[in-house]
């Protein structure tokens, strides 16, 4: 006999294993690798608790399905964007919930995008997550408001959608915060040619940190190129043949960081002796294995993914209104991480 108090939390208590586990578990993930031992341990919890979910049960007594779609532009093929799948999937496992992922290219038209919409609500969704390989702002499908739905790392164009974005401000903010801290005062940027938000907002921030800190923001090096390893080169290439050479290096993402590194190598500089760099990402297979190892700001996509899968269930289950927080986009911290590429300068 099934204990309507006794919840998921409760079971995964009882057998000393996360909530994750005991989803995995009790609902049959067939990718999920749970050890016999432990399988056994969550289903005799789960009987002696008298826990024990029916979904068809439960989709008949709440109509609902107990799936979320998921719609990932680019995201699934993306390494550095992956985290936020993964932090939308552990989120909605830990409420029982499941996610039905639909990957579309960046590049998909409108009609495309409906389709896919109509595709997840056609398998009777309870909401759907709309998230984007980097921070944008995106034209949705009308038929997307159909169910409760939140879109992750980018704003609709008409502002209308519950969204979470990274902050792009912030995060520049502390990466040049680091070059001060560390006594530089020329100071160059390498920035993206995309225009999209994070290609204004953390040039305006690099300008900005500049002059409060009693330096001329205006006039500091800016060097522009494609946000890949190749553009980060080039870039770099220009800005460091200036007479005044800046000591410090803010570049736009780790990738143009590394064509930097590449850049600095060719000239002779030692990094960070000669030349002290930050990027942004934090991207895994980049930052941490460049030598030395890059300072950088992390973007928040395991953060985003669980943050929007949250709030978007709250919405499906009656505890919170989407609509009153469509009004602005939650802004998410994006943290300095501080490697070895940052020390002070030579006098």
């Amino acid at each position: 006999m099934s204990n309507k108090n006794i919840g998921i939390k409760d079971v995964a208590a009882a057998a000393g294993v996360s909530v994750t586990t005991v989803s995995h578990v009790l609902n049959d993930v067939v990718y999920a690798r749970v050890g016999a031992e432990t399988r056994e341990r969550v289903q005799e919890a789960a009987q002696r608790l008298g826990y024990g979910p029916n979904r068809l049960a439960q989709a008949l007594r709440t109509q609902r399905s107990g799936m979320i779609g998921f719609i990932s532009e680019d995201i699934a093929t993306t390494p550095h964007a992956g985290r936020i799948i993964l932090g939308a999937d552990e989120a909605a496992k830990a409420r029982g919930y499941n996610l039905m992922i639909i990957n579309t290219p960046g590049s998909a038209s409108l009609e495309s995008r409906q389709a896919d919409v109509e595709a997840l609500l056609e398998h009777r969704v309870d909401g759907i997550l709309y998230a984007t390989m980097y921070h944008r702002n995106v034209e949705l499908p009308a038929n997307l408001g159909s169910v409760p739905s939140v879109l992750v790392d980018s704003v609709a164009t008409g502002g209308n959608i519950t969204a979470v974005i990274p902050d792009e401000e912030g995060g520049a903010r502390a990466a040049v915060g680091a070059l001060l801290e560390a006594g530089h005062t020329r100071v160059g940027f390498i920035n993206n040619t995309d225009d999209v938000p994070a290609t204004r907002q953390r040039l305006q921030a690099f300008r900005d940190t500049l002059t409060e800190a009693g330096l001329d923001g205006d006039a500091a090096p800016v060097e522009s190129d494609v946000s890949e390893v190749q553009g980060g080169y080039e870039a770099a290439r220009r800005i460091l043949a200036r007479e005044d050479r800046p000591t410090g290096l803010f570049c736009y993402n780790d990738r143009m960081a590394m064509g930097a590194y590449r850049a600095a190598a060719e000239l002779g500089l030692a990094i960070p002796a000669d030349l002290s760099v930050v990027g942004f990402d934090d991207q895994e297979l980049i930052a941490a294995n460049l030598h030395p190892g890059l300072t950088t700001v992390a973007l928040p996509h395991y953060e985003m993914g669980a943050w929007a899968t949250e709030h978007l269930i709250d919405a499906v289950e009656g505890k919170t209104d989407l609509t009153l927080m469509a009004i602005h986009p939650t802004i998410l911290n994006c943290p300095l991480v501080r490697r070895d590429s940052v020390t002070a300068p030579r006098h």
